[in-house]
Formats: structure tokens, C-alpha cells, sequence
């Protein structure tokens, strides 16, 4: 597995300050779709590894993170770029669409 996890703790350095694009899911082990999407993610980080960070929030143990970025349902997908949302997507996707949505937002 290529994601990571990160909590409200080490979010700014691991997304903010992260030195290529992030994509950022939001995430809860009881959301069947956020559930049935991380392979899709997990396959995204391995073909990316040296262009894309894949981080994934826990919304349940990481409210503060989740009420600062306005998610309103899970699974949510934010991309940044330079410390900056440039994307957002919600619901489950597989592997193909979120890399074509990936690459849309970032061209």
C-alpha cells in the first residue's frame, strides 16, 4: 500500500507542505463506498509514487480536519497543488476515472 495516513496533528506538513500534488480522501471504516474505493487509491499512489501523494483522513478521528474543508459526506477527494485545493470530488470512483480526474485538474 503507497497511501498514508495522516491526522490533524502532522496534516500541514504532510499535505500543505508537501513538495508534489496531494490527493487527500476523506474517510470513515464504516462508509461502505470510502471502503470499496481504497483499492482504486491504493492502485492510483502505486502508479504515482514519484508524481502524487495519496493521503487518506479518518473523518471520525479527525473532525477538525473535516469541518475545516467543508465535507459534508464521505468519501471526499480533495487534490492539492502548492499547499492549494485545486479539485474536489465527491463519492466512490475507480482507479481509471480518478486518475483522468487527476490529471484533468492538474494539466
Amino acid at each position: 500500500m503507497s497511501t498514508i495516513s495522516v491526522t490533524t496533528a502532522d496534516f500541514d506538513t504532510a499535505v500543505l507542505q508537501s513538495d508534489k500534488p496531494v490527493l487527500l480522501d476523506f474517510w470513515a471504516p464504516w462508509c461502505g463506498p470510502c471502503v470499496s474505493m481504497a483499492p482504486a487509491l491504493d492502485q492510483v499512489a502505486s502508479e504515482r509514487i514519484d508524481s502524487l501523494k495519496v493521503v487518506k483522513v479518518n473523518v471520525d478521528e479527525n473532525q477538525e480536519l473535516a469541518v475545516r474543508f467543508a465535507v459534508r459526506g464521505i468519501p471526499t477527494l480533495l487534490l492539492f497543488n502548492n499547499g492549494e485545493v485545486v479539485g474536489q470530488k465527491v463519492g466512490a470512483t475507480g482507479a481509471d476515472d480518478l486518475t483522468a480526474w487527476v490529471d484533468s485538474v492538474l494539466a
